[in-house]
């Protein structure tokens, strides 16, 4: 499997996802991050877009989401986040594992993506991920596989204020499993908040090294939905 090819394609279908500004419809506003959706073509699900005003330049803010390392410290919605094969400089397989969602009705899922990051002129840059198929980490019994269509993350300097950054987030998961396609929209839209509202706690307790991020574990059902 070529996998630089699919991130390369990734990114360049994330970049267009970007560019595209037409039948968005808002469907939460919280905390000055937006939550839009259209139908994905990819999936019989949704496209997710998220908005928000991130207080840290573009270039700090996407190597904080690109490293692998401290991710659960920050990240409240992960058990695990680990770089199982590095292609380059700047592409890896992940295997990710989430924590359980809304109060347990969600059951963790684990995802094997490939992660690329790419610069473009103006100090903007997009991390892609798309869920592939890798040696020595197939599906387990002890979670349900995931799918992650192309999704990423564009960073860009603030007009106004280039030393912070607009963050646009693009999500569509496919979790999988048993779950009701209602739950799953019910749930998302602030899972998505939360993660921007995590992202800038941990950019701010990395400048204060006095702070310490914790984050909570959650209890997963004994059945998997």
């Amino acid at each position: 499997m070529d996998y630089k090819a699919i991130a390369q394609q990734t990114i360049q279908e994330v970049f267009g996802y970007n560019q595209d500004t037409s039948g968005w419809k808002v469907i939460k506003n919280s905390k000055k991050i937006t939550v839009s959706i259209k139908a994905s073509k990819r999936f019989v699900g949704n496209l997710y877009r998220v908005e928000g005003i991130i207080p840290e330049s573009s270039t700090k803010l996407s190597d904080f989401l690109y490293q692998p390392g401290n991710r659960v410290t920050w990240d409240r919605s992960l058990k695990a986040y680990n770089m199982v094969h590095k292609i380059d400089s700047g592409t890896f397989i992940c295997h990710t594992i989430t924590q359980s969602f809304a109060m347990g009705s969600i059951s963790p899922r684990d995802f094997i993506d490939v992660v690329y990051i790419k610069y473009y002129e103006g100090n903007v840059a997009i991390i892609s991920s798309k869920s592939v198929d890798f040696p020595g980490y197939p599906p387990s019994s002890d979670y349900i596989r995931g799918y992650n269509h192309p999704c990423g993350y564009v960073c860009s300097p603030l007009k106004e204020n280039p030393a912070h950054s607009k963050l646009v987030m693009f999500v569509q998961t496919e979790m999988r499993g048993k779950l009701p396609p209602s739950v799953i929209e019910k749930t998302m839209p602030s899972n998505l908040i939360n993660f921007v509202l995590n992202a800038k706690d941990g950019l701010r307790t990395r400048k204060a090294p006095s702070g310490s991020g914790n984050h909570n574990g959650h209890s997963s059902s004994p059945k998997k939905k």
